[in-house]
């Protein structure tokens, strides 16, 4: 048996890029999202950090478990708090 010729994996137009433009993988959530969701979510799936998109699918920024487990474990911190909000805030 001869085994199937591979392809490299096409890069999709829409995927998320860091400030220096290269493409950040791994899992695309709604800026929406909560802290506490984003958190069981990155337990889950077992990752250090979240691509956040927009309601356009477009890349908004990243968040990593420490930026978010920092936040959650501070003094101002409320169960509201958007992904966005953080974003917004590290700026």
């Amino acid at each position: 048996m001869t085994p199937a010729p591979t392809r490299p994996p096409v890069p999709r137009p829409s995927s998320p890029a860091a400030a220096d433009g290269v493409p950040v993988p791994g899992p695309r959530v709604r800026d929406d999202m909560t802290v506490e969701v984003a958190l069981s979510l990155m337990a889950g799936a077992r990752v250090d950090h979240l691509v956040l998109c927009d309601g356009d699918d477009q890349s908004t920024g990243v968040v990593t478990l420490a930026l978010l487990t920092g936040l959650r474990d501070g003094p101002a911190y409320t169960d509201r708090i958007r992904l966005r909000d953080v974003i917004a805030l590290a700026r």
